[in-house]
Parts: C-alpha cells; structure tokens; sequence
C-alpha cells in the first residue's frame, strides 16, 4: 500500500512573518501567556513531585524513592506521567500517592505505577482507587502489561470512610487486576517495604512478584496484630499488653521474604539491592509479548515538517479567537501529511488519516470560524465553527465505523460549544445523529485518545470521544487552553436567571441583586472548568504542554499497536480507498 501511505497529501503551510504580524496585531502575546499559564502547571507538579519526606531522608534510610525507581526502571525518554494533579477529594497531602503513566521499559510499552512512598509510605489515600482504576483500564483498553511498584503502608485510617468500602473503592483494583488476569494482559510488581493489610493485597493480586529483601506482604500488620483482643474499650491494663505485643512484632513484623519466598513462594525472586528489583522488571518485560513495529508500520517515521512549538502561536489562549485546526494539526503529524476523509461535506469537522511515528492513526478535530451562508444546509442562520451540525455528526458516524472496521486507533481533538440546537436542529436529526456516533464509537472495539485543546461542552464533549466512552478512551489530555463545562458561564447564567429578570422587571422590583447573582454563577463556572481543576477532579488525566503533545501521541499510538486484539491486513483496508474514490 505504498501508493497510499509512503507520501500522503501535504498538510499545513510555513509561519511566515507577515502572518506572525498578523497574528499579534493588537499587542496579544500568545506565546507568552501560553508559557506563563504552562509555568503555573509546572509548579502544580512540582509540589506534587516534592510532597511529604525529601528526596535525601529517604535515600539516608537506603531506600529510593518511587520517582528514582521510575527514572531506573523506564527506558529514557519514554515517560508520559498521567494523573499527576489528580486529587478529586482535595486531601492535604496534595495527591492521591499514585504516580502512574505510559512509558517503555525495555523497549516495550507499559502502564506504570507505583506508590509516593515519601508521604505516608505510600498509605491510600482518599480518590486513591479511583486514580488506579484509571490505571488499571489504560493497560486493559490498550493490552498492554501493568508494571507495578508497590510500596504501601496500608490506609491512612482516619479518613477510612472516604474510600475504604463502596462499588469503587478500596478493594475493587485487586479485582481489576484479576479481571486483567483472565484477559491475558500481564501484571508485574516489584515490591518494596512494609505492605500491610490492603499493601499486602496490592503485592499479591499482581502475576509475577519481584521482592526486594526487606520487604514484607501480610493480611494485616503489626498494629492489627497486636489489638486483636480488645475488650471493647481502653484502660491502663489494655494498654500495657498492646505496649508489650507491639515491642514483639515491630522487631518482627508478619509476611516477611523468609515467610514468603522461603515458605509460601508467593516472591517468585527476592533480590538484595533495590535496583536489582527493577532489573528483573526489565528482564521479563524484554519477553512479553508484542509486534515488531514494522508488523503495522506504514512508513517510516518522520517528524513534522513545522515545528511543535509554533502551536504556541496558533492556538489561541483566549477561547473566543479564531485558529486553523488543519494547521495545529500540520505540527503534530509525521511529514505534516494527511489523506482527508469527505472534504467539504461537515465543513466544521476535520476527519482524515494521518501518521503517527509511523503508524496508521485516525484523526478527528472541530474546525473553527464562519462557515459560510450556505451552510449548514436545513437553517436560515449561519454555521460557526466549534458546533456540530448535521453534515459533520454524519461524518464523525462515518468515519468511526470505518476506523473500527480497518482497526485504526482513533484521535480526538476537541474545541467545541456543543451541537446546533432549536425546532430545525431537531427537524435535522441532530439529537438521533449524536446518539448514532455514540453508537458508532461503541461498536469500533479500538483504542481512542482525546486532546481537549480548548472547550468541551454540552453532549458535544460526550460524543466525540469523551472520556465517558470508558470502553475505548485510553485517556484524555488537556492544555492550558482548556475548558470543560455543560455550557459557558455566560450561557448558564442566562438559562438560568432570564426569566427572574423578566418577572423582577414587571414587579418594579430592581435588578442588581439578580444581576449580582449572574455574574457570581458565570464567575463559578469559570473557576471549576479551567485546566487545573479538571485535573484534578478527573475530568482530564493530565495538563499536557504544547510541545509535549506529539509525546503523547507517539505513545498512545505505539501502545495501541504493540499487541492489539484483533487486526485487519493493510491491503484489505476499505477506508483509504473510500479517501482515494
């Protein structure tokens, strides 16, 4: 399929300078408020990172901290963290504990997790499960192996209640991992410290067990040993036994690798160094199984022809500004090609084929600016780009099925205000047409991941690859650019206050005590959809900057390629000869 896939249609044109004028007429720097909101990013991860013991009081104890496992254990250059600002249940400690990501461990793709064993010896914490199911779902979706490096201390108790029991709590990774069992995707642990309780758990619901010597596992610890007996309150004489059955275990605390090599075998290898754990990660990961790159290649590599940092000048900071997509997409794709899937036909929506280090990927993204008084086709209004009308839903279902029928992972680029909406939006089939993508995107079964480079609103965020379709969103990124709401605060305020302005007019009643209240909800919509909030609360699994996309890109697209489930030959594809007529 040489002819199809070697050079593709050029993508894209050269930033000259007469455009750069253009771009900042009115003094708007966008560059530069782009890097100074990614610097305010950058120091909500560095706290993160730096939460709990410094670096050096763990290294004094021999111990490395879940951050230098990481940099031994990855294959340079490889690391996509995910979830870092994830903290939904907004805990003190600034962080759920996990660290997890995408990245290469001798030369193949995993998702990698571990435990900040610098807060708390990586106790759970609350919105913790939540975090590692997220987890556990990326290396489902893109069957790949979960590599794990346990080091936990058990519960931070006095917040139990917020996520020891319920549907998703606590427990409910241990069943993941055995859900990933049973679909054949392996699970690794190199296992650290002391583990007990739910860290034992952790440790023994995993495949294969990789134990550094001083490490332990056990259903509980010695604390729970120790009060086993209690008569149903404290006194002096309670007191003195658990002092006496503390001072016994803490010499000698349960699940030891005397226990669990030596007897149990659980430890399939027990090393001395801590570094010697992640060597045998590596060692098995060189086995696991995966596809030569070149089994799904349809070329070479290559970089874009424009640099990934003119984003920086083509995606405006400010939500209202118009942008060309084809062009942030020409900075993102390998030689800035691309075989375009029914141009003008759903001018607001780009679909095309485009490739990713290589490989075959397609890309989806909403097109922005006037689209001109013909269109869309069934009004008397103009079309403006960001909304979906009934030629670009059609479309988007087209497109899907037949990259689910060709196998060909899907990209989402999100900056949306949601679907055309009124009588001759619904004479349009626009709501039955957005539940049909829902359907398209279910019946695909391949891998998706979503760039939300500016808005996502209203159902439109749902049906072009939202994170709510769980069974084919790997994840979802997000800019400093980026917006999540129902609809934008102004609108919110409008719908939700109209008709109280109407009825305090009639009543002579004055209006500022409404109008305060509408500006106070615009305010609030306006704080709780910025990129910081939505990730923390989840709503994206990371705030990615603009240079670093292409990273992301390349990573998913690997993944999905290294072991996928089912394939379709190159030349039996439909989808490339529907482009070409």
């Amino acid at each position: 399929m040489k002819s199809y896939f070697e050079k593709m249609t050029d993508l894209g044109s050269e930033l000259k300078k007469g455009r750069i004028r253009w771009m900042t007429w009115d003094g708007d720097d966008n560059t530069k408020n782009i890097e100074d909101a990614e610097a305010q990013i950058n120091e909500a991860v560095n706290q993160v990172k730096n939460a709990g013991f410094p670096t050096e009081k763990i290294n004094a104890r021999g111990e490395m901290t879940v951050w230098q496992r990481l940099e031994y254990l990855v294959d340079p250059g490889t690391w996509n963290p995910l979830h870092t600002l994830f903290n939904p249940l907004a805990n003190d400690e600034g962080t759920t504990n996990v660290i997890d990501g995408l990245g290469k461990i001798s030369g193949k793709w995993a998702v990698i997790i571990g435990f900040d064993n610098k807060v708390m010896a990586g106790a759970w914490l609350p919105g913790q499960s939540e975090n590692i199911l997220r987890a556990t779902d990326l290396s489902k979706r893109l069957n790949i192996p979960l590599v794990w490096l346990v080091n936990c201390s058990g519960a931070k108790l006095p917040e139990q209640e917020k996520f020891y029991a319920n549907r998703r709590g606590a427990g409910t990774p241990f069943f993941r991992h055995a859900e990933l069992a049973q679909l054949g995707v392996p699970v690794l642990a190199g296992i650290y410290g002391t583990n007990p309780a739910g860290g034992g758990y952790q440790g023994i619901s995993p495949a294969v067990l990789f134990a550094h010597k001083n490490c332990n596992i056990a259903v509980g610890g010695a604390g729970i040993v120790s009060g086993m007996a209690p008569k149903g309150y404290f006194d002096q004489e309670t007191a003195e036994i658990l002092i006496e059955k503390t001072k016994q275990f803490k010499s000698k605390p349960p699940g030891s690798v005397k226990i669990h090599y030596d007897e149990t075998g659980f430890f399939r290898y027990v090393y001395e160094e801590e570094q010697g754990v992640l060597d045998g990660l590596k060692a098995y990961m060189k086995e696991m199984p995966a596809y030569h790159p070149r089994f799904y290649r349809v070329a070479e590599p290559k970089d874009p022809r424009f640099s990934v940092e003119e984003l920086y000048r083509l995606l405006p900071l400010e939500p209202k500004k118009v942008y060309d997509f084809d062009e942030i997409l020409a900075r993102l794709v390998d030689g800035s090609e691309h075989m375009e899937f029914r141009p003008g036909y759903g001018p607001e929506i780009y679909t095309g084929l485009c490739k990713i280090d290589g490989f075959l990927v397609g890309c989806i993204g909403n097109r922005q600016g006037y689209l001109g008084k013909e269109y869309p086709e069934y009004a008397d209004y103009p079309g403006i780009g960001g909304k979906l009308y009934r030629q670009g839903l059609i479309k988007m279902n087209e497109f899907v099925t037949l990259c689910g029928r060709d196998r060909v992972p899907v990209i989402w680029f999100q900056d949306t205000s949601g679907i055309d909406v009124g009588d001759l939006a619904e004479k349009a089939e626009l709501l039955g047409l957005g539940q049909s993508l829902i359907y398209s995107i279910q019946q695909t079964d391949v891998p998706m991941m979503l760039v939300v480079l500016r808005k996502g609103s209203a159902a439109a965020h749902y049906v072009m690859g939202g994170p709510t379709a769980n069974r084919h969103n790997a994840f979802t990124l997000g800019t400093v650019a980026t917006e999540i709401s129902v609809m934008h605060g102004e609108t919110a305020a409008v719908a939700t206050y109209a008709r109280r302005l109407v009825k305090e007019k009639e009543a002579g009643r004055p209006l500022d005590p409404v109008i305060e209240s509408m500006n106070q909800m615009a305010r609030e919509y306006h704080e709780k959809s910025r990129p910081i909030f939505c990730a923390k609360t989840g709503l994206v699994d990371e705030i990615v900057a603009m240079k670093d996309l292409r990273n992301y890109l390349v990573a998913f697209t690997g993944a999905a390629y290294q072991n996928p489930k089912s394939i379709c030959p190159h030349h039996q594809m439909i989808l490339p000869r529907s482009i070409k007529g």
